[in-house]
């Protein structure tokens, strides 16, 4: 389905159903202290190596872009389908700009963002539809803009059953030539294994891409 063809972001499933357990969602896993040390220190050095505007895609409960923002106070925008998620992200952090709607069709102007964060937020979408994604995050990124991508490590494109919605694995290598079709060449990955007491037991993903 295109994104022109997409439900509204209030009639999406997956918003529905994000909907229904954000408070759920928050107690788990919307306070940076829940994140992995590796994922914030990963987060933070792309922060600080990427520069201009940044976008997180996805942004859910908005921990991540308050941790984006940081002490040095940098320009971070969000967006998330999920309204619930948006009404408490901008009731904690009111100095943020969040946006309710899709990533599929983003508010921002082409070219104007240093760096799109989607850290786990793409799971949920049909591999067919993600090209299209990947396109919208390729326009709206600067030459030499910065995509950093996390997701679960599994066969690609093989569904499974996440808490929340249905969900699909992948790998950078599978990704690797969809990021390329929309100008976005991959840069680095990373996998790992799970620590216990880490929020998901399944493997690690990450990836950074340039736009070219």
């Amino acid at each position: 389905m295109s994104p022109d063809l997409r439900p509204p972001a209030g009639q999406d499933p997956v918003a529905r159903a994000y909907d229904a357990r954000a408070a759920e969602y928050r107690e788990v896993a919307g306070d940076l202290g829940l994140m992995d040390p590796r994922d914030r220190e990963l987060i933070r050095r792309w922060r600080e190596e990427t520069p201009g505007r940044l976008l997180d895609a996805g942004c859910g409960p908005g921990h991540w872009m308050a941790f984006l923002h940081g002490g040095e106070g940098r320009d971070v925008e969000g967006i998330d389908l999920s309204s619930a998620f948006i009404h408490g992200a901008r009731a904690q952090y009111p100095h943020l700009s969040f946006h309710h709607g899709s990533f599929r069709t983003l508010p921002q102007a082409s070219g104007t963002v240093g760096g799109v964060l989607a850290w786990y937020s793409v799971i949920h979408t049909p591999p067919a539809e993600l090209p299209d994604v990947f396109a919208e995050f390729a326009r709206v990124l600067a030459p030499g803009g910065s995509l950093l991508l996390g997701f679960f490590v599994g066969e690609p494109r093989v569904a499974f059953s996440h808490a929340v919605a249905p969900s699909f694995f992948w790998t950078a290598e599978a990704l690797s030539p969809l990021l390329a079709a929309a100008g976005l060449e991959l840069h680095w990955s990373e996998t790992r294994e799970r620590e216990p007491g880490e929020i998901s037991s399944r493997p690690h993903g990450a990836l950074r891409a340039l736009r070219s």
